[in-house]
């Protein structure tokens, strides 16, 4: 459950302004940091506005985007670079309306337009909690956007097209448990940011969410959903509260941004929280895609191409994902009925072969086990050949990969280079 990198995403947005007044801190007891502490692990901050290398909510991470880069915020209490001059109702301005102190426009890669679904007293005890961070003068690069995007104006039009204000509202037929888990997915873990489909403006489509979505930089997020083929349908509750307290459940493991969500987020909450939102999230019914669309796709797959990718398997993979596809437990995640391997974009799959993966090392599960890179290793055609075979073996039902689509991921994995940094917070 990444967060939003949306097309007109930017997070660099809260640019302070010296002005009179000082941090709320000497109002905030112990209480109200600790669990604003919490709400910054559910919500992520320190992955997206902490560039690799630099200090941490310190800002300056870069976002790629097919408009141009865009880097994060400081969200230090520096009074100068930071929102140390902010105060509570200029920081619930922000995560409740898009709206800088100086108010400016956000970007909507600023995830405010689940933010806003946060109750004031969260967003009070989360100011609170940033108000006790190590001020940090650091100024983030000066977003590089195609024209117009630069004019935080055009904001505006976004917002009454695509963000609805307004704090989550309980669903009173439904109970506290699968609320809370409602108000985690769509408030502070705003996991429709990558797991839901955009359109071309960077807005979310509700009539689809929670379905699979493009997460960013070249990572597909799959669907949340109950469909049993490339969503949550096949787990249990429990397995959701494995994957997102370790990373790695008999399902799958954690690849690209998402070991970084656990890492740094998931693996913080509570068992509570995690029960809730498993309970959520087991109540989403399947979507339409899982109504034939896999056979469609497989009456259409090249016999050559799956014949050269299962020699390729045997050869490159069979070694840690078995001949059967299932993996070794706690070890090499399986291939077989696997969600991710079975979504309907194969970009994440073509990355982690092009590039390599970790797998997520909490306290509780430290692996420490990657995937090593096979860019120097197979060309174009074999990478396409050999997932072609891996998405429609084993029972799974998923379109054919095309050359074409592995040789855009390479040529734009070389110019960025490692698609997402392993900031690993404190335990």
């Amino acid at each position: 459950m990444r967060k939003n990198h949306a097309i007109l995403g930017c997070l660099a947005l809260l640019c302070a302004v010296p002005a009179a007044g000082a941090a709320d801190l000497h109002s905030a007891d112990f209480t109200n940091i600790q669990r604003g502490r919490y709400l910054a692990n559910a919500g992520d901050c320190i992955s997206c506005h902490t560039a690799k290398g630099g200090k941490p909510y310190a800002g300056g991470y870069p976002v790629e985007t097919p408009f141009g880069t865009l880097y994060s915020s400081n969200i230090t209490p520096d009074v100068v670079t930071g929102i140390g001059n902010w105060s509570r109702d200029d920081f619930y301005r922000a995560m409740h309306e898009g709206r800088r102190k100086d108010g400016q426009y956000l970007y909507p890669a600023c995830p405010y337009p689940w933010f806003t679904k946060m109750t004031r007293e969260d967003v009070d005890d989360l100011k609170s909690y940033l108000d006790t961070l190590q001020p940090v003068r650091a100024i983030p690069p000066e977003n590089d956007l195609i024209w117009p995007l630069g004019w935080r104006e055009m904001v505006a039009g976004w917002n009454l097209l695509f963000f609805e204000p307004g704090t989550y509202a309980a669903d009173p037929d439904k109970s506290t448990l699968w609320n809370r888990g409602a108000y985690l997915v769509q408030g502070p873990g705003h996991c429709a940011a990558c797991h839901t489909p955009k359109n071309f403006l960077g807005g979310t489509d509700s009539d689809r969410a929670l379905q699979g979505g493009d997460a960013g930089e070249g990572w597909f997020a799959p669907g949340l959903t109950g469909n049993h083929r490339d969503g949550l349908g096949g787990w249990s509750e429990r397995d959701i509260i494995e994957y997102l307290k370790t990373g790695a459940n008999p399902h799958t493991a954690s690849t690209g941004p998402m070991t970084e969500v656990v890492m740094n987020s998931t693996r913080h909450l509570s068992d509570s929280d995690l029960q809730a939102v498993a309970a959520y999230l087991k109540d989403i019914p399947a979507h339409r895609a899982e109504k034939g669309d896999g056979d469609k796709d497989a009456a259409t797959l090249d016999e050559q191409a799956m014949k050269r990718g299962k020699a390729l398997y045997a050869d490159q993979c069979m070694g840690c994902h078995m001949a059967d596809g299932k993996g070794q437990a706690h070890a090499f995640p399986p291939l077989a009925g696997a969600s991710s391997v079975q979504a309907p974009n194969a970009q994440t799959l073509i990355q982690v072969v092009l590039s390599g993966d970790y797998m997520a090392d909490p306290p509780s599960l430290p692996t420490g086990l990657a995937m090593p890179a096979f860019d120097w290793k197979l060309g174009d055609q074999e990478i396409a050949d050999v997932l072609t075979y891996v998405r429609n073996s084993w029972g799974n039902r998923a379109p054919a990969v095309d050359a074409d689509t592995v040789a855009d991921m390479r040529e734009s994995v070389h110019e960025y280079g490692p698609r997402y940094k392993r900031l690993i917070s404190r335990p």
